[in-house]
């Protein structure tokens, strides 16, 4: 009998350490109370896993040098944009892009020293996930398991510290940005905005979200001026440009007519290069995209206020007291689904998407199909295995863009159906 107690203890304390190991991992997984602590493994193995990446897996060179060329042209002194050109082209890109490339060309001499700039977008990496986490971390119902996705993919990784693409800097202010709304500092979140947007025009994808969130917080008229802050922060930028060749400025970084390359498109190698170089292709996209806009900002976007025409009328004539009951209604939940629902459309609607360009939405993927969807849990995992491979496929293939653009629809439908205003669904395990 004594000789069999030290063995039902040992038993019994295994067994108990094991029970608590289970209950502590489930926690971790499944308890939204448990989500910092999560969050908080992951930035750290986050660390480690961008060193990582930085000292054994090879940097490649894409827009590097054409970038540090072309801002060594512009801190010689020129401002001529159809001057200021790179390997690759002229300069595309708004102000805010020359002025951060060149302190980066400035921190790494010339452009020599990558290593350092690795490390640099490698931090610039653990803000945005930081902040990306503080975003998803503001709708209490999302399990902690969903963090995890935005950690594994290997081509954000690769965007990020071994291409060092101008499109993550964008990134960075837009989420800021994003988390600045959800704190009400719409002055703040204007010029964040504003920056984000002087990094490259992709951000203007977020613009209708944008100004229906403010028209929602604070009514026509300081609407207008917050708007008119964001335009003010771009003619500061772009003030040496536009006093001395400002049509070749505006011409270049915002340029909208630019026609891609067929062979770096990742969403539409299933048509023909004739249909995907074609103006009635890109005419199409165009309508399909703002037509799909209008059915979520009249179907969606503004059920709360019985519609865009009332909510129009109380933007423009509302009593005080009224527009404080719209302004109640701009919810934290409000706020992330707008913003990146209405990204999300202009990326199924995009007339290319480089491989960079999945920078644009990657973050917002779990949270749209967690939080404003009805799909099952099943399906989701695999939308989101389907998209990764997808942007791993090099080059693009007819069958990888086709089942690409497959899973944008699934979204997009399932946003359609399910909440894409933020209100309406709660998560079940």
């Amino acid at each position: 009998m004594n000789s069999q107690t030290p063995t039902k203890d040992y038993n019994s304390f295994t067994d108990s350490i094991f029970s608590k190991l289970f209950r502590l991992s489930y926690s971790l997984l499944f308890d939204p109370a448990f989500f910092w602590y999560t969050a908080t493994c992951l930035l750290i193995g986050e660390v480690f896993l961008n060193i990582f990446i930085i000292k054994y897996v090879s940097y490649t060179e894409i827009d590097w040098k054409a970038y540090m060329k072309e801002v060594s042209i512009f801190l010689n002194g020129e401002r001529n944009y159809t001057k200021i050109q790179g390997d690759t082209g002229p300069c595309v890109y708004p102000a805010g892009f020359v002025y951060i490339y060149s302190i980066l060309n400035y921190i790494t001499s010339e452009g020599v020293d990558i290593l350092k700039a690795q490390y640099i977008f490698a931090i610039l990496y653990m803000w945005t996930l930081y902040v990306v986490f503080n975003i998803y971390h503001r709708y209490k119902q999302i399990p902690p398991y969903v963090l995890i996705f935005l950690c594994l993919s290997k081509r954000l990784h690769s965007i990020f510290v071994l291409r060092l693409f101008n499109d993550v800097i964008a990134m960075a202010f837009l989420y800021t940005c994003i988390w600045t709304m959800i704190n009400k500092k719409w002055k703040l979140s204007c010029v964040l905005y504003s920056l984000a947007l002087s990094v490259k025009m992709n951000i203007l994808l977020y613009f209708p979200a944008f100004g229906v969130l403010l028209f929602k917080s604070l009514g026509a008229r300081k609407t207008f001026s917050y708007i008119l802050l964001v335009v003010l922060v771009q003619i500061i930028l772009a003030f040496p440009f536009l006093i001395t060749y400002p049509r070749s400025y505006l011409g270049q970084a915002f340029e909208f007519s630019r026609v891609f390359l067929y062979k770096w498109t990742v969403n539409w190698k299933f048509v023909t290069e004739e249909t995907f170089l074609s103006s009635g292709f890109s005419k199409g996209l165009l309508i399909a995209h703002v037509w799909v806009l209008i059915a979520f900002l009249f179907g969606s976007w503004c059920r709360s206020e019985n519609g865009v025409l009332c909510l129009l009328r109380l933007g423009f004539f509302g009593k005080p007291s009224e527009i404080a009951k719209v302004k109640k209604m701009v919810t934290t939940d409000h706020i992330i689904m707008l913003m990146l629902t209405s990204n999300f459309i202009g990326i199924v609607f995009s007339r290319t998407l480089h491989y960079q360009f999945y920078s644009w939405y990657f973050h917002g993927l779990p949270y749209l199909l967690w939080h404003c969807t009805k799909i099952p849990v099943f399906f989701r995992f695999g939308i989101i295995a389907a998209i990764e491979y997808c942007w791993n496929v090099y080059p693009a293939t007819s069958e990888s863009s086709a089942l690409l653009f497959a899973c944008h629809l699934m979204v997009l439908m399932g946003l359609w159906s399910g909440d894409s205003e933020g209100k309406r669904i709660t998560y079940k395990k």
